[in-house]
């Protein structure tokens, strides 16, 4: 249950990353984790502090339209590699995957999640003029949370994450193709070369 337990906190590291590290340096102080050393350390109450307190600045910063984008930019390192700590982290000393594996796991999942959220929240500010920001901010920071509880407390369902989150990633997928074959039409239509995305070699 550790590894399932791991990919569980790697995920809704992609839609915030202090709060699977906050919850596993919970878990970890409350003895409802043994996290792997030397990630241990999470547990520790100074570490506690120091990620609550980023938290904070996150749940405010990804809630105002225009700073979430930037936000969404920096963060695209932060909650890949926050992803490889607690899949890492959460697989525990007596597991036998190895940590480079979990790593590159923990990247994937993380890494794909946000991919989705960062694509979709610049589409959900236009066509909401940024009032929609804040609610779907609660709602993918609400989701992280229940994620985090479920994975820590009920790490069987899991599995149902993980095909939610795949079915999810193939939904998106397929709408921009679509997106893009639409523009290539709408182009070709007006007599424009198509945009294929590439920048122009002058």
């Amino acid at each position: 249950m550790d590894i399932l337990t791991a990919l569980g906190l790697a995920m809704p590291a992609g839609l915030n990353a202090y709060i699977p590290l906050l919850a596993v340096a919970l878990a970890e102080h409350f003895e409802w984790l043994s996290l792997r050393e030397p990630f241990d350390v999470l547990g520790s109450w100074w570490m506690i502090a120091i990620i609550a307190v980023l938290l904070a600045i996150e749940i405010v910063v990804d809630k105002v339209p225009g700073a979430d984008h930037a936000n969404d930019v920096v963060q695209s390192i932060i909650r890949p590699a926050a992803g490889a700590i607690v899949a890492v982290a959460a697989s525990g000393n007596t597991s036998s995957v190895k940590p480079w594996l979990m790593v590159l796991i923990g990247v994937l999942l993380a890494g794909g999640v946000h991919a989705a959220k960062a694509t979709a929240r610049p589409v959900v500010n236009a066509t909401t003029a940024g009032v929609g920001a804040v609610a779907v901010s609660t709602v993918e920071d609400t989701s992280a949370a229940v994620m985090c509880v479920v994975a820590i407390a009920a790490p069987i369902l899991v599995v149902v994450m993980i095909v939610l989150l795949a079915a999810g990633l193939w939904v998106l997928w397929r709408r921009k193709r679509r997106a893009r074959r639409r523009q290539a039409r709408g182009e070709e239509a007006r007599g424009e070369e198509p945009d294929d995305g590439r920048p122009e070699v002058r």
